[in-house]
This record gives C-alpha cells, structure tokens and sequence, in this order.
C-alpha cells in the first residue's frame, strides 16, 4: 500500500464476506479506475483513498484497512458512490467497515472521532437534528481541546451558531426511530447515561 513493507494478500477472507453482507455491495466489482479517490473531497487527508482501501478489501488486508484513517475520516457524502461506473456504493462499505470496527472493539485511527460521533448522534437524538453549539460544547469539554475557540467566535459573531436548539417539527418521530434502532441492535446509540452528563 505505498509502505513498503511486504503484505500478504488474502482475497478469500472474512473482511470482504462481512463488508458484503453488511453493505450488500459486490468488492471484486471493483476494478480500479480511481473515479473514487479522484472525487473525494478530503482524499488529501486520508492515509489510503477510497480506491486503495477497496483494492485492501479485495486482498484481505484486515489489518491495512481497520487501522487507517480512511473509513473515520469519510463524510458519507456519497461522491465516491455516485461516481462509480460499476454502481458500487463504496459509501455503504465504508459505513460497514466502521460498523466492524465498533464490533470488535477496534480502537479509531483518527483521534476523538468516536466521540464527536457519538455526540453527533446524541444530539440528533435529544432535538431531532444537530444543534452544533451543544455538540461542540460536548465535544470540546469531554476531549479539552479548546484550539477551536477562535473559529466558534467568529461563527457566532456572523450568526451561523445559535446558543439555544430550536424547535423542530417531527423530533418525537426521530426519537422513536432511535428507540426502534434500540430495540434492533440491542444498544443504545448514543446511551442514555451519557445524555445525562450535558
């Protein structure tokens, strides 16, 4: 993977049957035309693109895969997949890779990553959409990484952060697809003890 550190490639493993069950998508449909990494926004702050951790996935390079940056760092905002001329959802796989990391514990490659996530979700969960100023405020208090300071001023200044959620039509109904979501894994994301400490 441009390492140079000698590889064992495994195209019969159990990362690609769990990424294509989970993401119903095809890997060796793949066939490496770039198109992904080409229009991926944040490409250049991967440590492998999209086109590279899919080719991982065909050589069963578990260990490539699970411990990069790449499946953190991806938006979900589908570029990858709308561009993909054998209609793969690449997008799906990397929400399946994060779900097997979750699975097995694996620890995030990029740094507090897990935590804005669980953030992000438990205020979608408390107001029916993100409220950015209490899920950075989370954030920022759990992680004391204050060097976001200077941009939250100037974003409040311009009125693009309010203080308060507002309201919003169709919140109880988010609420009960987070409860059916509870019911369906068995957990729940995000816990209702971490909700109390805000």
């Amino acid at each position: 993977m441009g390492s140079g550190v000698a590889v064992t490639p495994s195209p019969v493993s159990d990362l690609r049957t769990f990424v294509e069950k989970q993401s119903g998508q095809r890997i060796f449909d793949c066939y490496q035309c770039g198109k992904c990494s080409a229009g991926c926004p944040i490409d250049y702050a991967m440590d492998l693109g999209p086109r590279q951790i899919m080719r991982a996935i065909q050589l069963g390079l578990k260990k490539e895969v699970m411990q990069s940056t790449t499946i953190w760092l991806c938006v979900s905002c589908e570029t990858c997949s709308s561009r993909c001329p054998a209609k793969i959802d690449i997008a799906k796989v990397m929400e399946s890779l994060r779900i097997l990391a979750s699975i097995e514990g694996t620890k995030p490659a990029e740094k507090g990553v897990d935590l804005f996530h669980h953030e992000f979700l438990s205020s979608m969960r408390r107001y029916g959409r993100i409220h950015e100023f209490t899920m950075s405020a989370a954030f920022v208090l759990k992680t004391r990484d204050f060097s976001g300071m200077g941009l939250a001023r100037t974003l409040f200044s311009k009125g693009k952060l309010v203080i308060m959620p507002p309201r919003v039509s169709g919140a109880s109904e988010v609420k009960k697809i987070f409860s059916a979501t509870k019911r369906t894994v068995g957990t729940s994301v995000p816990a209702a003890k971490a909700e109390g400490k805000h």
